[in-house]
């Protein structure tokens, strides 16, 4: 499996998702809307339409455990997070998915700074680019660095020559996977015609991080 990878103290990897899976993700979204479960009273955005698609931890209040995904789909994401353990040569004890949820942006809408969790406080996350609009609108300022509707994952290495975030220019069908603790936001964009739409995937991963200091 093909991917490009980013050092920031810790790693983001960037996988391309195939287009029968992507197609599939879509077309589930658009035509299970209506009775998809609503995730905003767990998540940190400041978006009206996040929509769960698989909830895989304890019943609660807020969410109750469900799936609307195939297990073919479920051993795809599977199957990337592996990769990026294998990658950073990470001794785990097992991994399982927590949660997988849809949040469409639509202008004026945002995430603020966070970082995720899942039933366990380690675990990787990851941002999938579903549909961009093909405007984000007028910039503030400074159209020559523009900033609108832009991912940004922010590092935990410091230093003069150290590269601490990252704001890729993404296309749909990208898919970035990186660790719980990396905080990262999403800027509003002004585009009123048009929608933004991401997938998010939680992985949850019992990490020993002592077995892991002897993998050379």
């Amino acid at each position: 499996m093909k991917f490009e990878h980013v050092f920031l103290g810790q790693c983001i990897l960037k996988f391309r998702v195939p287009l029968e899976l992507f197609t599939n993700l879509n077309e589930i979204y658009e035509s299970k809307k209506k009775e998809l479960p609503d995730a905003t009273k767990q998540l940190a955005g400041k978006i009206i339409d996040e929509k769960s698609l698989v909830y895989n931890g304890a019943d609660t209040s807020k969410m109750m455990r469900h799936n609307f995904l195939s297990q073919d789909m479920l051993q795809w994401f599977e199957q990337v997070f592996r990769e990026y353990l294998t990658f950073m040569r990470a001794e785990q004890g097992g991994m399982k998915i927590n949660s997988i949820w849809v949040n469409e942006m639509k202008a004026g809408e945002y995430n603020p700074v966070h970082i995720h969790q899942g039933t366990l406080f380690t675990g990787l996350s990851s941002v999938m680019i579903l549909r961009l609009p093909k405007s984000m609108g007028p910039e503030i300022s400074r159209p020559d660095q523009p900033m609108n509707g832009r991912l940004q994952i922010f590092g935990t290495g410091g230093g003069q020559f150290a590269k601490t975030d990252y704001a890729p220019i993404v296309r749909v069908g990208d898919f970035f996977v990186f660790p719980y603790d990396m905080r990262h936001c999403v800027y509003p964009f002004f585009n009123k015609k048009e929608k933004r739409r991401t997938l998010v995937c939680n992985m949850d991963v019992e990490y020993d991080s002592v077995a892991s200091r002897n993998i050379s």
